[in-house]
């Protein structure tokens, strides 16, 4: 059995169109859920989680596609929509009594969370982004040769078929590579930890595929009609990131406040995992935002 977080309870809930996520929950208080990114679950919010539920609500599921949630087939190119994922975290919290929440994400996670924000921001009261970019803009930055180091992007963008297969060639090679590159401590991912994110990701390379197809196609349209509307974050937010503006050319800070005016922007020492790399930092940063 894959590992799970201590003293928390697991329900299956049922949240659009019949799809079905897993979701770990424990403590009691106000609401917060915490979203994970690729090739993770729930399970990279253990530390993080723990600490939450002594005064509030946590609530980490696996986005659909991923770990033990459903895995719809993508008909029609929405199915793994930011806009159709944001919906089914708001279901989720819904149902779970919580039509008001803080909400947390990384990497795609984040994404979601990001989404979930400018569609629903009357159910969020705060929101927390680790380690990305909103997908319009991360299109934008990329360039040339520094490219090369999103060369999965590229990949998973192709239409249906050659990514899925070459993925599904050697799966454990394909995410145990971002596993091992993204992070500077690998002591961060146990071996047991570690075996259930090659496991979960193994399971599911068409829907994790989609969900990155989706961000090569309607998630920038969503962003494009948004900036165009003037859209943007009301709630406060809080973006902890890697210094990527360095190696890329840009201001991440800059990029963020377009989006969000109530913007706290923090980097980050750690690697992309900085949820188990350096959870104490990551809870300083969330436990402040909660504050507000």
């Amino acid at each position: 059995m894959d590992p799970r977080i201590n003293g928390f309870d697991y329900r299956r809930v049922t949240v659009a169109d019949g799809v079905t996520l897993n979701a770990a929950v424990g403590g009691s208080g106000p609401a917060i859920v915490l979203l994970h990114g690729f090739p993770q679950t729930h399970l990279m919010w253990r530390h993080v989680a723990a600490d939450l539920a002594a005064d509030h609500t946590v609530i980490c599921p696996d986005l659909r596609g991923y770990g033990d949630s459903d895995k719809p087939l993508d008909t029609d190119g929405t199915a793994y929509a930011k806009r159709t994922m944001a919906a089914d975290i708001v279901a989720l919290a819904g149902a779970l009594g919580h039509d008001r929440f803080a909400l947390a994400g990384h990497d795609r996670g984040a994404l979601v969370a990001f989404r979930a924000g400018l569609d629903h921001p009357a159910a969020i009261s705060q929101l927390a982004l680790l380690d990305v970019l909103p997908t319009l803009d991360m299109w934008d930055v990329l360039h040339g040769t520094s490219a090369a180091v999103a060369f999965h992007l590229y990949l998973m963008a192709q239409p249906p078929g050659l990514p899925e297969e070459l993925i599904a060639g050697s799966p454990d090679a394909f995410f145990g590579h971002f596993l091992d590159i993204w992070t500077r401590d690998p002591e961060a991912l146990p071996a047991d930890v570690r075996v259930a994110y090659l496991r979960a990701s193994r399971d599911a390379v068409p829907s994790i595929v989609a969900d990155y197809r989706a961000s090569a196609g309607i998630d920038v349209a969503h962003d494009v009609a948004d900036r165009a509307a003037g859209n943007q974050l009301r709630m406060p937010v809080t973006v902890l990131q890697q210094d990527w503006g360095a190696a890329l050319g840009y201001d991440a800070a800059a990029v963020w406040r377009a989006w969000a005016p109530d913007l706290d922007h923090q980097t980050v020492s750690c690697g992309h995992f900085m949820a188990e790399e350096a959870p104490a930092e990551v809870l300083r940063a969330v436990r402040a935002l909660l504050a507000r």
